[in-house]
């Protein structure tokens, strides 16, 4: 498990065409290993590298070009001494990026969408982020149902991560992660951001909420159109800091220096403390 001393800071960099902030940006191979190059100097300890779009109501691409899109990036990073987390949902994907250089597998399912991947991650003793899970992007705001998301959320991860580590994942190399708009509302995800020391006891926590659409329709113009994605990012960074201070292993981010800034300055109170 990457320990860097406090919370980590994970840039992303998406290999697609349509992801929900930056889709289409890089997805030529050569602007994507830039832009990882340049989240690194901006103070990113890790990189997370995705081919295949997450965000509500995307429709799944074929293993074939999900590889095609990471193969290279993935490759060129490591090869530059970048540390890559591969942002996927199936083996086939996983053992390309690993063997290329990868060190971290970031599963969205959780180990659900393919129980062979939490089997991949167990041979290849490499950290596995299990994320709260409920189905797959093309319908899954349909499940964001809930009496109690903290307790729900807690205990059916609870349920993924005894999955995974029954499947041979090592204990030690859990990461846990609420799953922050994946089928939740913005109610529900303010209310999960309120107790992230509820998700403590299940493993190291990533908190992925870096510029989505909650953080839009809480800045809303007058007009009440959503703030752009690519204009939240100082409210992104105030939820680094929140984070951060709550105790999380890292926070998976779009734009770096300012999440960077803040869980050094964190890091730098609570050693105060």
């Amino acid at each position: 498990m990457p320990d860097f001393g406090r919370a980590a800071v994970m840039g992303v960099v998406n290999v697609t065409p349509d992801s929900f902030s930056d889709g289409g940006r890089h997805l030529d191979p050569d602007r994507a290993i830039a832009r990882g190059l340049e989240l690194v100097a901006q103070g990113a300890d890790l990189i997370d590298v995705g081919g295949e779009s997450t965000r509500p109501g995307a429709e799944r691409i074929d293993a074939a070009t999900e590889i095609a899109r990471i193969a290279p990036v993935v490759a060129a990073l490591s090869a530059a001494g970048v540390v890559v987390s591969i942002d996927t949902m199936r083996p086939d994907t996983a053992e390309v990026a690993l063997a290329a250089g990868a060190r971290v597998i970031n599963d969205v399912s959780g180990g659900l969408a393919d129980p062979a991947l939490p089997k991949v991650a167990a041979a290849a003793e490499v950290p596995y982020v299990v994320m709260h899970w409920r189905g797959h992007s093309a319908d899954m705001q349909s499940r964001a149902v809930y009496a109690d998301v903290v307790a729900e959320v807690a205990e059916e991860l609870r349920r993924q991560v005894d999955a995974v580590i029954a499947a041979g994942v090592a204990p030690g190399q859990v990461i846990v992660d609420p799953g922050i708009g994946f089928a939740k509302t913005g109610a529900h995800n303010w209310t999960l951001l309120a107790h992230l020391s509820e998700f403590r006891s299940l493993g190291p926590v990533l908190i992925g909420a870096s510029r989505k659409s909650f953080l839009g329709t809480l800045l809303a113009g007058d007009d009440g159109a959503p703030r752009a994605a690519d204009a939240r990012d100082d409210a992104s960074a105030a939820i680094t800091a929140i984070a951060a201070a709550a105790g999380v292993w890292g926070v998976r981010v779009h734009e770096v220096k300012a999440n960077a800034d803040a869980v050094r300055v964190v890091a730098a109170i609570q050693a105060a403390r």
